[in-house]
Order: structure tokens, then sequence, then C-alpha cells
């Protein structure tokens, strides 16, 4: 992703830190390690990646605390903790994606899939894991911060955009169904395979904050848009749905207006400027593509 703002390249370097240094620091040692269990969950989580949910969450906690953000101020470890969570989940739900019983993928990011370093049976349990440790994670925040209430809020937030009316409801659509015919029907596609975890990935960042449920719902309109948004600008950029790739670039540009706006009936709007930097991003990404 393409970025401009000066300081935001700054900003973003340094959140990637913190949640690298989470993944890594937090995730199970191979010393006892039956089956390959943990070796297959480092191999896929620790692969180099944008990290742009656990990212976007930690854009919207600050965004929504009233602070603004602070390019060299270290996050709260439990909202980084929070945050990181979402990233588990996405690296489970590529794991199982890439099964031969799903999209069969035989790579991912450049390297050879889990299932094919590893075998099936493993790298479902990886996921499996993956999965389990999110929501772990989650409420050994809770407990850590002694703020029960807003982490489990940010629990609430994640199970929905992961589960059966999220992100996996999308995968069914997409394994179930007929390619979209229409783009309406691609959006409603989007919508729920990719733009339910990122509107996920900011309310849990506006949860763990400490956001009222209004702010929450409201920065996850902007989370839902920013998803389809993104979904559009990866399929322009990969050459995807080419039928709809006209209609899709106007809709990429209305979805990140649309989005900007969504952020200006925040509390604070002025704190959210960096969220919305990283919508115009994803235009700026595509005209260039």
């Amino acid at each position: 992703m393409a970025t401009s703002r000066p300081g935001l390249e700054a900003w973003l370097a340094a959140r990637r830190r913190e949640i690298e240094e989470t993944l890594s620091g937090r995730l199970p040692a191979e010393a006892d390690d039956p089956g390959r269990l943990v070796e297959s969950m480092r191999y896929s989580l620790l692969a180099p990646g944008k990290r742009l949910r656990p990212i976007l969450a930690l854009a919207a906690a600050e965004a929504t605390a009233g602070g603004g953000h602070h390019v060299s101020a270290p996050t709260d470890g439990a909202v980084r903790i929070a945050a990181a969570a979402v990233e588990l989940i996405h690296c489970y739900s590529l794991i199982h994606d890439d099964l031969p019983a799903m999209d069969d993928d035989d790579f991912r990011r450049g390297k050879p899939s889990n299932h094919k370093v590893f075998g099936e049976a493993t790298a479902i349990l990886a996921g499996d894991a993956l999965l389990t440790l999110a929501f772990e994670w989650i409420a050994e925040a809770a407990v850590t911060s002694g703020r029960p209430e807003a982490f489990g809020r940010a629990a609430l937030a994640l199970a929905r955009g992961a589960g059966v009316a999220g992100m996996v409801r999308g995968q069914a659509r997409d394994l179930g169904e007929a390619a979209p015919s229409d783009l309406d029907a691609l959006e409603r596609l989007h919508g729920e395979k990719t733009a339910a975890l990122f509107q996920a990935a900011v309310e849990v960042g506006a949860a763990a904050s400490g956001a009222s449920s209004e702010v929450i719902a409201q920065i996850g309109r902007f989370g839902h848009l920013y998803g389809v948004a993104f979904q559009h600008a990866d399929d322009l950029d990969d050459g995807d749905h080419p039928d709809h790739a006209s209609r899709a670039m106007d809709r990429l540009r209305e979805l990140v207006e649309e989005a900007r706006t969504s952020l200006s009936r925040l509390p604070h709007p002025e704190h959210a400027s960096l969220l919305g930097d990283l919508a115009d991003a994803l235009l700026s990404g595509a005209r260039r593509g």
C-alpha cells in the first residue's frame, strides 16, 4: 500500500514492528511440539505480511481514544495484544482457505502453502489453534488490563466478524454459489468474505480503547466500507472479475468517499485522519495499477 502523508510511513513502520514483536514473542515455542503443530503455526503467522488488519485496529484505537496518533509512542500493551489477535484470525483463515477442500492453493505469499509443507491434518490443526489462541489473547488482555467490559466487546466484535455472520459465511457463499453475476452480488460476497474482518478489526481497536457501543458501531461502518473498497482494489490489481472492472473502479472511489464521510461522524473526527489516509491509499494504488 502506497502512502504519502507526512509521518504516516513512520507510524506504519512503528506499529508494524510492534505487531511483529507481539506475534513472535507470544507464540508458543517449538521446544515441545508434537506433530510439528507449533512449527506449522509459526510458519504461516510469521511469514512476511503487511499486518494491515491489526494496524487498522491500532489506528481505530487511537482515533477513538481521543488522543490522536503519535509516531514514536508505544501502543498500550493490552490494546496491542487485542489487535494482534485479529492477525491470528486472518492467518487461520488463509491456512484453511488454501486447503484442497477449499480454494486448493499451493502457494501463499511466495511460499508453499501450509498444507504443502506440513500436511493437511496439521494445517487444519494449526488453523484451529490460531483461531482459539486469538480469543485466549483477548481474554488475557481483559484480565491484565482490568477492563473486562471493553475487551468483552472486542471479543464479541471479532467473533461476529470471523464467524457464521461474517468471514465464514462469505467463504461458504464463495464455495457454494455460482460466481457473482452483477456488482451487487459481488459486493455482498466482498462484504462477508473480506470486509467483515476489516470491520471487526476497527471495532476491536475501538472497543479495546474503551469506546462506547455507539462509537464502535460508527467506526465499524468505516471498516465495512474500507473492506469492500480494499477487495475491489485487490481485484483490480490482480485482474479478477474483469466483467465488473470498470464499475468496480467507480465503486472504489465512491466507497473511499463514503468511508471518509463515516469518520466525520465520530466524536473527534480530527483524530481519525490517519484512517482516512489509509482509505485514500487504496484509491491511489488502484489509480497507478
